[in-house]
């Protein structure tokens, strides 16, 4: 594929990316953190944007920039307060450019444009040759006691088996595309996230009232307190910024540890 010939290619998630997405520019729903620059990278994107997530703590939410420079690619990331995270759409229709690296910038891409005007730039990228750091080790055992605690970087990593186990996933807190029944796959006992800023419509916590009705109590933590898309960061440092319905009636408050709100949701395992 020539450069400028490169179709732009929306995703509410990077998650959702193919191999016939390879080459292409890619604008995706999901935080700018390493684990999602990492699959942007295995992916073969010719450039990707994802949304800063608030930046947070370290700057995680924009370490897709980093990233990308180590292997000369392109990437952009989107103001989270300008378009809902986890909804690929409204970032290419109303996101406002908040970070822009070197491949990109010598695209034309500038901060403060419209993350349309700068897709189209991108559509002269071309995908990055050089070798790109992998990050396929992303589900830990936090805490082996009766109740079992998973910490997984994504929240795509959930599995069947989590069901029961308390489950501290990396991911914003935003269902993805607005649909409810994207919020958990599996019914874990409880599940945290991490709030990306809140932003937009305050999209990054919309995870927390979806699972309400199945009984799973959910809260997220604040960007400053721990570094998105690092679930091991969220059990160390993570600080409760919201809880759900179900999270707030067993007992835990904003403010509290991961491990704190782990305690309390273990007590109420059947």
């Amino acid at each position: 594929m020539s450069a400028g010939t490169a179709s732009i290619v929306v995703l509410d998630s990077i998650t959702h990316l193919k191999p016939e997405h390879a080459g292409h520019v890619v604008v995706a729903g999901s935080h700018g953190g390493t684990y999602a620059a990492y699959l942007a990278a295995a992916g073969h994107v010719a450039a990707i944007v994802l949304n800063d997530a608030g930046v947070g703590k370290d700057k995680a939410g924009i370490a897709v920039l980093g990233y990308f420079d180590a292997i000369d690619g392109a990437a952009c990331t989107v103001g989270h307060m300008s378009a809902r995270i986890g909804e690929g759409q409204d970032m290419l229709d109303g996101g406002i450019v908040t970070g822009v690296n070197k491949a990109a910038a010598a695209l034309g891409c500038k901060v403060g444009e419209p993350c349309a005007a700068t897709m189209r730039k991108l559509r002269g990228a071309k995908p990055a040759t050089k070798p790109y750091e992998k990050h396929e080790e992303s589900r830990f055992l936090l805490n082996d006691g009766p109740v079992k605690v998973w910490g997984i970087d994504s929240v795509s990593l959930v599995r069947k088996e989590d069901q029961g186990c308390i489950v501290i996933a990396g991911s914003h807190g935003a269902i993805l595309g607005g649909k409810p029944e994207t919020a958990l796959k599996y019914p874990a006992l409880a599940a945290v996230f991490h709030d990306a800023g809140i932003g937009k419509d305050r999209n990054g916590i919309t995870r927390l009232p979806a699972l309400d009705p199945r009984g799973i109590a959910a809260a997220v933590v604040s960007a400053d307190s721990a570094r998105i898309g690092d679930c091991r960061s969220m059990w160390e440092t993570g600080r409760l910024s919201v809880v759900n319905e179900t999270a707030t009636c067993w007992g835990a408050k904003v403010g509290m540890t991961v491990p704190e709100f782990a305690a309390i949701a273990s007590r109420h395992a059947t």
